[in-house]
């Protein structure tokens, strides 16, 4: 009768501790999904800060179209000449934030 009591015991406490880090596992799973969404949230409120400065600046050139992806800009459109597609380049490497800034640009034909 001692012995039923006692493996009783001990199933459930092995029951409780599988079950506290089945838990514990699982609460940490759902906090590193909460906070890779964070910083997902993060990113893409960064991202179109960083694309909103660079319209600011290229104000005059509304034929450029700026994106954004993790702070690596891309700059489309045509432009009238290589000068104007240079600093479109330039002014949007100035913004901080900016890591990487691709140009699919072209110069209009003449």
């Amino acid at each position: 009768m001692m012995t039923n009591k006692l493996i009783a015991r001990l199933m459930v406490a092995a029951t409780l501790t599988a079950a506290a880090a089945t838990g514990t596992a699982f609460a940490a799973g759902q906090q590193d999904a909460a906070l890779a969404g964070a910083a997902k949230a993060g990113a893409a409120t960064n991202d179109e800060a960083i694309t909103s400065k660079i319209k600011a600046s290229l104000a005059d050139q509304k034929q450029i179209g700026v994106t954004t992806a993790e702070g690596v800009v891309t700059l489309s459109g045509t432009v009238a000449n290589t000068d104007e597609g240079t600093k479109a380049i330039q002014v949007a490497s100035a913004v901080p934030g900016v890591k990487e800034v691709k140009s699919e640009l072209t110069v209009a034909s003449k």
